[in-house]
């Protein structure tokens, strides 16, 4: 039992003195595409979103030389931009905008040494900060028309959740590092809370460019730039 017990504290201190910890920030560009049902019977309707700036804290930490984890504190704006009918002139537009601040964890996998290339996947979580309607220049449309999410009697769903990837490439100057990456994110969360469309999803896309530096080296093995 004792040696069972001396050798699980010998793996942690390893785990520990093999760790790698940067922080950092990330800036660039999310846009969004929504997907909803108005009724059971309706089929499926894709609408466009929008685009907008997003930027977040970093927390990356490696465990070991090619292996570790990622979580950011991230401001999100993502939404949607509805079109009437495309055949009629004027054309006829609703928008709304959703600010989130939204929390990936992500397992991060890289290959190379000052060069390298990073996947990354995992699950995200997050909060609604704002719903805004931008415009609503139609209603009572056929099938019927993603509702207003911005009045004072709308009721939104706060949580967000999904399921978040990327890819991207960095580059070790030093204890500094320099990552551009796209991600891809689904997110599971219907924003509806009063049963007014039937179903509700989103996915967004982001490019990126992130600035990482090193507060913590590896004690043994150190990883080298």
């Amino acid at each position: 039992m004792n040696r069972i017990f001396l050798t699980g504290i010998y793996m942690l201190a390893s785990f520990v003195a093999l760790a790698q910890t940067s922080v950092g920030i990330r800036g660039g560009y999310a846009t969004s595409t929504y997907s909803y049902r108005a009724t059971p019977s309706n089929r499926v309707a894709s609408v466009a979103g929008i685009g907008a700036p997003t930027f977040a804290l970093v927390f990356e930490h490696f465990n070991s030389k090619n292996a570790g984890i990622e979580i950011n504190l991230q401001f999100l704006r993502i939404g949607f931009s509805q079109i009437e009918d495309v055949d009629v002139d004027p054309i006829l537009t609703n928008e709304t905008q959703f600010d989130y601040l939204k929390v990936p964890i992500l397992s991060s996998f890289f290959l190379g040494r000052s060069g390298r290339f990073q996947i990354k996947a995992g699950p995200h979580l997050g909060y609604m900060l704002q719903a805004k309607d931008i415009r609503r220049e139609f209603s009572d449309a056929t099938p019927l028309e993603i509702p207003t999410y911005g009045g004072a009697n709308d009721k939104p769903r706060k949580i967000m959740y999904g399921l978040t990837a990327g890819a991207g490439i960095s580059k070790l100057f030093g204890k500094s590092t320099l990552t551009g990456e796209v991600r891809f994110a689904y997110d599971f969360t219907n924003p509806e809370g009063q049963e007014r469309v039937f179903d509700m999803s989103s996915t967004n896309l982001e490019f990126t460019l992130a600035y990482l530096f090193r507060i913590k080296d590896s004690k043994i093995g150190k990883v080298k730039d």
